[in-house]
């Protein structure tokens, strides 16, 4: 049982009461095998509404086991409760689980290991230990009291105060050196960091002082081993790596800092654990030897996330659809909508007296407030949501050049993209430079999909396909699309329901930076959604 309540938790020389799972921040890990069925009940005894999504669980035909509010079921209200059932159908490795419910996730996350089945192994050695990282971000205040004023202003919400590894910020923040976190090595073994990016609304840059990474999988697929001395992770996004005890016994810091690839204000702290040596020694001569500190690239620094980001490959030749049924083209960026008519310049405080926005193909995505897409879709319920969001842009521009100011203020809607069963499909995704250019880690759920190319500019269909991989290209649930560049995805529609895709900054999700596609039943049953379960919540 996961039990949603609020918990006083001290952080930065402040104790907040902070919404955790069972009195755990961050939450529980759950380890499961390749195969299980979980039932998880979870009992909301907190005062705001919740669900928890499985994030990078496929769902096969448990569309409503998902979690995201008023796509595939009403949220928890306080209160209340739900129990989510869902079998793990051929993944393991790394993924995690968050609310996904307004700013909750900001604390209510943890780590589900998925683990082989019986009698299978890992495509490595196996490691001596495992260790989850769960990166995180603080606000030295209520996170949704941060949102519910950007919200109320319009301006962007205030950045955050810390990042944490594994829900502690470290040595270089007031009041966190005695708790920061230490993950032991022991010398000529090797570990297995399962790295998570849990934060808000930050894409980060991670390292160890002296240490080479050997990654292994991400978004719980294996990739072809490629070593690194940093890794960026995107919100939403999970990275293994191999870590071999290989230097001198002693004390090594982890770091975590922001890559911060739009311009703006951002949280521009560092985040430290620290990798000790089961042999290390804590002092010489009575004085305690600090930890040796790694290298960070600068916070802007585009080329090094390039680099890694373009570095994966799957680790043999993989199944890629080649014939297209849907070849979709979709903007993904930021807006400003124009002070509504009679407001008052105190709810305008974005730039200019404008109200930040963002969209995708120019629609900025609105939940439905009384049911959820699933349950309209699946009962036949009018009014709810639309089909007809767009295959491409309503207006072709210069994505990523100097926009026209009059194609900044989005159209807001909740519509739903159509695809049939087993429709084969490419997703280019375009970043755009209205307001700013920002890496966007877009999240597809219910899909695992091949992320066949990116590159930087507006995509050329011309020319850019010559780039694309189709024969290795590595599997994922969430793409980083370039600051002010694009993505080509691919998957195959073969999972009846309804997928939100959106950008993992919860900032741009607010702001509407979200669709959701709509896969109709296949013939059989087995190609068919579940029926919704007796307790799932009524709005």
């Amino acid at each position: 049982m996961e039990q949603i309540q609020a918990t006083p938790v001290k952080r930065l020389c402040k104790i907040h009461n902070t919404i955790t799972v069972n009195g755990q921040f961050p939450g529980p890990t759950l380890e499961v095998n390749n195969g299980d069925t979980l039932v998880i009940n979870v009992v909301n005894r907190a005062r705001y509404n919740v669900t928890i999504h499985w994030h990078g669980i496929k769902q096969i035909r448990t569309a409503w086991a998902d979690g995201p509010e008023f796509i595939t079921q009403c949220p928890i209200r306080p209160g209340g409760s739900y129990t989510y059932r869902f079998t793990i159908q051929e993944q393991e490795g790394t993924l995690w689980w968050h609310a996904h419910s307004s700013w909750l996730r900001a604390t209510v996350y943890g780590t589900l290991i998925i683990y082989p089945k019986e009698g299978e192994f890992y495509p490595f050695l196996k490691p001596r230990r495992e260790t989850p990282i769960l990166l995180g971000e603080w606000w030295d205040a209520n996170p949704i009291d941060v949102v519910r004023q950007a919200t109320r202003t319009g301006a962007a919400p205030n950045v955050s105060d810390a990042y944490t590894i594994n829900g502690q910020p470290g040595d270089l923040y007031r009041c966190s050196r005695k708790d920061t976190t230490v993950v032991i090595v022991d010398s000529g073994e090797t570990n297995l960091l399962r790295v998570i990016n849990a934060a808000l609304n930050q894409a980060l840059f991670f390292a160890v002082a002296n240490h080479k990474l050997t990654v292994v999988a991400a978004d719980a697929s294996y990739v072809q081993p490629f070593t690194t001395s940093v890794l960026m992770l995107g919100p939403g996004q999970t990275t293994d790596v191999l870590i071999d005890g290989n230097q001198p016994p002693g004390r090594y810091y982890i770091a975590v800092r922001a890559y911060a690839s739009a311009q703006g204000p951002f949280d521009n702290t560092t985040s430290t654990a620290i990798l000790e040596y089961k042999d290390a020694p804590c002092s010489v001569q009575g004085i305690k030897i600090n930890p040796i500190f790694p290298s960070l690239p600068a916070f802007n620094d585009t080329a090094t996330a390039t680099t890694f980001s373009t570095s994966f490959r799957s680790p043999r030749q993989v199944d890629v659809p080649t014939e297209i049924d849907e070849n979709l083209f979709f903007t993904v960026g930021l807006g400003l909508n124009n002070c509504p008519r009679g407001s008052s310049s105190r709810s305008c405080q974005g730039p200019n007296g404008t109200r930040f926005t963002a969209s995708m193909n120019n629609i900025s995505f609105v939940l439905p407030p009384n049911f959820s897409i699933l349950q309209a879709h699946h009962q036949g319920i009018p009014g709810v949501f639309s089909t007809d969001f767009p295959a491409f842009p309503p207006v072709k521009f210069d994505y990523t050049g100097n926009v026209s100011r009059s194609l900044w203020q989005p159209v807001r809607g909740t519509k739903v993209y159509k695809l049939k069963y087993g429709a084969r499909v490419q997703v280019v995704l375009q970043g755009t430079n209205i307001v700013t250019g920002e890496d966007h880690p877009i999240h597809l759920h219910g899909y695992d999909f091949y992320i066949i190319a990116e590159g930087f500019g507006n995509f050329n269909p011309q020319t850019d396909t010559a780039k694309f991989n189709l024969v290795d290209p590595p599997t994922r649930n969430t793409a980083s699309v370039p600051v002010n560049g694009w993505s080509v995805i691919r998957f195959v529609a073969s999972n009846p329901g309804v997928w939100l895709m959106h950008c993992h900054l919860d900032v741009h999700i607010t702001w509407g930076l979200a669709m959701s596609f709509l896969v109709e039943n296949g013939v059989s049953e087995l190609e068919s959604l579940e029926e919704p379960p007796v307790d799932l919540p009524v709005c």
